[in-house]
């Protein structure tokens, strides 16, 4: 039987992640050394409801979902994990379930470690880890105020704009890998009004779409599209995802100053 190796992250991964970027030296390389990081795609499960959380994902540039299911069959995102934070929502409030499932929405990369390991690195009551862990869980929790909000209150068009904002925050590329039907998931809305909306912001030329992929062609004008609900939440995230975009501009500024000189030059 051929058994799949095991990617170990690298201290690149981890401080592309906002909880794993503040770790701890000795932390670190214990998320290293027994820690996987792996490639997520859509729409693979991170827990379903009421089940043991067995792992614990902190998304590099992978978007994750959490989702409720009706009795109709139908889901409706009730909140959404990026770069700035850990799928281990329940485990923070102390719980070892969940009543809402989670899998991955947006495809990327994730570094993955035992829920078992997740609670030695609560219990062991590092002031700095709680801190960062504690600032993305208020986020969060201001987030989903937001959403329900912003469900009620503004059109289709204004929240896919937001969506589509919040999630180029999260995926350090202009392109997203997202179809009409799962966009309509998450805005909890007809697939045919999300394709309307999604048509008008093309139309605009703030985003371009096919097969799957959206690309987004003009910021400034998507977030002029966009209801406040995005200026709101990127105000509450905005520290979570600076750590990271400070570590990504001090890694670009790395390989630039090692960077061989080129010999034409």
């Amino acid at each position: 039987m051929n058994v799949k190796p095991v990617t170990r992250p690298t201290e690149a991964d981890l401080k592309q992640n906002a909880v794993l970027a503040g770790l701890r030296c000795d932390w670190a390389t214990e998320v290293i050394e027994r820690g996987e990081a792996t490639i997520l795609a859509t729409p693979n499960p991170i827990y379903a409801a009421g089940c043991q959380i067995r792992e614990v994902y902190f998304p590099i540039d992978a978007v994750l979902s959490v989702v409720t299911q009706m009795r109709d069959g139908a889901s409706i995102e009730v909140g959404t994990v990026g770069r700035e934070g850990v799928s281990a929502i329940p485990l923070l409030l102390g719980a070892t379930t969940s009543a809402n499932e989670s899998y991955c929405q947006v495809p990327g990369r994730a570094v993955v470690i035992s829920s078992d390991h997740f609670q030695r690195m609560l219990s062991a009551g590092n002031e700095e880890f709680r801190i960062v862990l504690n600032r993305f869980l208020q986020a969060y929790v201001n987030m989903l105020g937001q959403l329900a909000a912003c469900n009620g209150r503004h059109s289709v068009y204004e929240r896919c704009a937001r969506w589509l904002l919040l999630t180029h925050d999260r995926v350090n590329s202009d392109t997203i890998s997202l179809t009409h039907e799962y966009l309509s998931m998450m805005l909890g809305a007809r697939r045919s009004g999300v394709t309307a909306a999604a048509a008008a912001l093309q139309c605009e030329g703030y985003i371009s779409y096919s097969h799957g992929q959206i690309k987004v062609l003009d910021r400034r004008g998507l977030e002029g599209a966009s209801c406040e609900c995005y200026a709101v939440s990127r105000e509450q995230f905005g520290p979570l995802l600076g750590i990271t975009e400070r570590s990504e501009k001090k890694q670009r500024e790395d390989r630039s100053y090692h960077q061989e000189p080129d010999p034409a030059s």
